[in-house]
């Protein structure tokens, strides 16, 4: 009985109902509901007194009514949120395996090149994502003509950058991307100031320039990055071509403002958030970023929110409360946390605090931080704390910091808890389960050394926003968490 239009037309003069939630129109009786608006032919006798004036105007006009409506309609939604689709691609790191690549022996080399690059300081701070495993893209314009690249939207950084046409023709990595050329674009306004972005695999260099931007339907001015020095890896096999920083102006290298602010220094955004969709189903649409609000048919109940503990990036407090004991393990004779055993185990490990294992352990009382990143696949924490986690669900070491179990053991590996703003977050084995590999499961929980300032830190990525539908709040700043729709 339902009949379904792409837009039904406001039309101010029909009557309606005592309770002014539904009216006759054009012969149709209109229902609201609270996202989805159905028509449905009414009973016989509605259709006294509502055919006039409506059933003698032509058919023409009531088209040019209905088109009319829907053009104002459009307008009003386009100013509550904009959407971003997003494409969901195979990591760098999952086509080195498929090419039988070593991992273990490319995790020790790329931990000797890192050894080499700088730290990082206040004006030049290392990243922490390397996007080795990040396999959500969407796409953005660059220029007059639109010039269009897939980028990853990226929490932990604050600029953009896409592959420059003036890349050296030597650089395999930029060759096989889109690449930006200033000569083609109107609207190209020249800076030249040089770009160095430190990530843990290797540095992208290039120089800064302007030009419009165009993302989620709103376009914005805005200094990026051309680069003209990437490294191969792990660029030479990624999918997507640059970098879209969701991060604070304060992470912004070369004191870039950030897209997002300038979208929202336009007014564009009903309120001052985005949020994070990333499907669990590969068969469907990788996810979304909403652009000034979320998305209700991708959560369940209500957000949760916690504050920013450092203003200036996506950085949480995560801390439990309970006082739980360790389930049995070599580095824990008797299976706790208790007496001598937690002074000894406790100090190397206090950056652990937060997660419980079978909801029997927790590690570290003083609390510990976390960065949402939506750039990074996996969870990551400081190596010492991974290797007891690991340790304690029998997870084998396959180097580079990854961890594997037998595939027939994924059913039975505990619950994880990660405790924020006074809940705890639980994802299931098969939550945390990566991808599988000669009978192998690899874990989507990896060892991640962050220096000071900066670390040691958590790394919350893609792994814990697949089960948990994000929301970046910037007015308030702080990030809100609701149990994302399965799919």
């Amino acid at each position: 009985d339902l009949l379904r239009l792409p837009c039904p037309p406001p039309l101010p003069s029909a009557p309606s109902d005592k309770s002014g939630q539904s009216w006759l129109q054009g012969g149709y009786k209109r229902t609201r509901a609270r996202k989805v608006t159905a028509w449905r032919i009414p009973e016989s006798g509605e259709l006294a007194g509502s055919m006039d004036p409506w059933r003698r105007m032509p058919l023409w006009g009531l088209l040019l009514v209905l088109c009319g409506s829907c053009t104002s309609s459009l307008a009003a939604d386009a100013s509550a949120f904009r959407r971003i689709f997003l494409k969901k691609m195979p990591s760098v790191r999952e086509s080195l395996k498929e090419r039988g690549v070593n991992m273990a022996r490319l995790g020790a080399e790329w931990s000797q090149f890192a050894k080499t690059l700088p730290l990082g300081n206040s004006m030049s701070p290392v990243v922490l994502t390397n996007y080795l495993d990040t396999q959500y893209y969407g796409e953005i314009g660059i220029g007059t003509p639109a010039q269009t690249f897939r980028v990853i939207f990226d929490t932990g950084s604050a600029n953009l950058w896409v592959p420059s046409s003036k890349c050296s023709p030597l650089s395999l990595a930029c060759e096989i991307h889109s690449s930006y050329d200033s000569s083609e674009s109107s609207s190209y306004v020249e800076n030249g100031t040089e770009l160095t972005i430190n990530y843990g695999s290797g540095q992208v260099m290039g120089f800064l320039s302007q030009d419009v931007v165009t993302v989620g339907g709103i376009t914005v001015t805005q200094t990026f990055g051309e680069v003209t020095k990437l490294p191969l890896l792990p660029f030479m096999l990624a999918k997507f071509d640059g970098i879209l920083g969701m991060g604070f102006p304060q992470q912004a290298i070369g004191g870039v403002t950030p897209v997002f602010d300038h979208i929202l220094s336009q007014g564009a955004l009903k309120e001052h958030v985005f949020s994070v969709y990333y499907s669990r189903n590969s068969h469907l649409l990788g996810g979304e970023i909403v652009l000034g609000g979320s998305d209700p048919q991708y959560y369940q109940g209500n957000f949760h929110y916690v504050s920013v503990d450092k203003t200036g990036s996506w950085q949480i407090k995560m801390k439990g409360s309970e006082t739980l004991s360790l389930p049995t393990h070599p580095c824990c004779p008797g299976g706790g946390l208790e007496g001598r055993a937690a002074s000894v185990l406790l100090q190397p490990l206090r950056q652990a605090c937060m997660v419980s294992v079978r909801s029997s352990a927790l590690l570290c009382k003083e609390g510990c931080m976390a960065v949402v990143d939506t750039g990074a696949s996996f969870i990551s924490g400081p190596t010492d704390s991974l290797k007891l986690l690991m340790g304690t669900l029998g997870a084998k070491d396959m180097g580079m910091d990854e961890y594997a179990v037998d595939c027939d053991q994924v059913s039975l590996l505990p619950d994880i808890s990660f405790h924020l703003g006074g809940r705890a977050y639980t994802l299931t084995g098969a939550d945390y389960d990566s991808y599988s590999n000669d009978d192998l499961c690899t874990l989507a929980l990896h060892g991640l050394d962050v220096p000071p300032p900066t670390g040691p830190v958590w790394v919350l990525g893609a792994t814990f926003i697949r089960k948990f539908y994000t929301e970046f709040d910037r007015r308030n700043n702080r990030i809100g968490f609701a149990v994302a729709v399965a799919g």
